[in-house]
C-alpha cells in the first residue's frame, strides 16, 4: 500500500519573528532544527521508512529534510528538489512583521491577504530587497510577484501528479518536506477539503502527517504520526 508522509519545515527565524516569509530564504531556529530531528526520530521509532523524498528550493525545507533523514538513518535515499514545492509567494508583504502590517492596513485587510483562497497580496516591486528574479536557483523560471493559495495549488498539484504520483503508484513510501501552503495544496487534494475550509487549516511545524493510500491513491487514512 503506498504511503505519503508530509512534513512542514521546522520553525524558521521569520516564523519566530512573525514576518511574512514566502519565497525568501530563511534558516531554521534552534527550535526548528530540534523539530526536524524529532520528526526523524519519530519516523525511526514508528518503523516508517520513506524510500524517496521531495522538497522545495528553500533552505528551511531542505534542512528539515536532511535533519529528519539523518536521525532516521536514511540520508542515503534519493531526493528531488523543485521550486514548485516552494511556499506561497507573499509578494509585497515579504519581510513585513504581521502585527505591524495589520496596524498599517487593518486586521481585516491582512486577514484577506493571508486567508482568502483566491485574493493575492500586493505584488512585489521589481528590484525590491526581496526580489528573487535574479537568484541563480530560479534561472529560467518566471518568479511570481505574488500568489494566492489558489495560485499555489495551481503549481503544486501538477507537479504532484507528474513527479510524485508515479512513485506512489509503484508502491513507494514518499516523504515531502515543504511549507504550510504547498502542503495545504496536497492536503486539500487528498482529503477533498473545500476552498473555504482549506484556508483555515493549520499545519504545525515538524509534525509528520501520514497518508495511507489505496491502490487508486485515494486517502484511506490520514493521521499525525505522533498520535499513533
Amino acid at each position: 500500500m503506498p504511503r505519503l508522509i508530509l512534513v512542514r519545515h521546522g520553525q524558521s527565524q521569520w516564523n519566530l519573528e512573525n514576518r511574512f516569509t514566502g519565497w525568501w530564504d530563511v534558516g531554521l531556529t534552534e527550535k526548528g532544527e530540534e523539530e526536524a530531528l524529532a520528526a526523524g526520530r519519530l519516523l525511526k521509532a514508528k518503523g516508517i521508512v520513506p524510500t524517496v523524498a521531495f522538497t522545495s528550493f528553500q533552505t528551511r525545507a531542505i534542512r528539515t529534510l536532511h535533519l529528519a533523514l539523518r536521525e532516521a538513518d536514511l540520508l542515503w535515499i534519493p531526493e528531488t528538489k523543485d521550486w514548485r514545492l516552494n511556499e506561497r509567494h507573499y509578494g509585497g508583504l515579504t519581510g513585513l512583521n504581521k502585527a505591524e502590517t495589520a496596524e498599517k492596513h487593518g486586521k481585516d485587510q491582512v486577514h484577506i491577504w493571508r486567508r482568502s483562497f483566491d485574493i493575492p497580496p500586493p505584488v512585489m516591486e521589481p528590484g525590491s530587497e526581496f526580489d528573487l528574479s535574479q537568484d541563480p536557483r530560479y534561472a529560467g523560471i518566471d518568479v511570481p510577484q505574488s500568489e494566492s493559495l489558489k495560485d499555489t495549488i495551481a503549481r503544486v498539484l501538477p507537479y504532484y501528479q507528474s513527479s510524485i504520483v508515479p512513485h506512489l503508484k509503484a508502491g513507494a513510501t514518499v516523504l515531502v518536506s515543504a511549507h504550510g501552503n504547498s502542503l495545504r495544496a496536497l492536503v486539500k487534494h487528498l482529503s477533498g477539503i473545500s476552498d473555504e475550509e482549506i484556508t483555515g487549516l493549520e499545519i504545525p511545524t515538524g509534525q509528520p502527517i501520514i497518508y495511507e493510500l489505496d491502490d487508486d491513491l485515494n486517502a484511506a487514512d490520514r493521521y499525525y504520526l505522533s498520535e499513533r
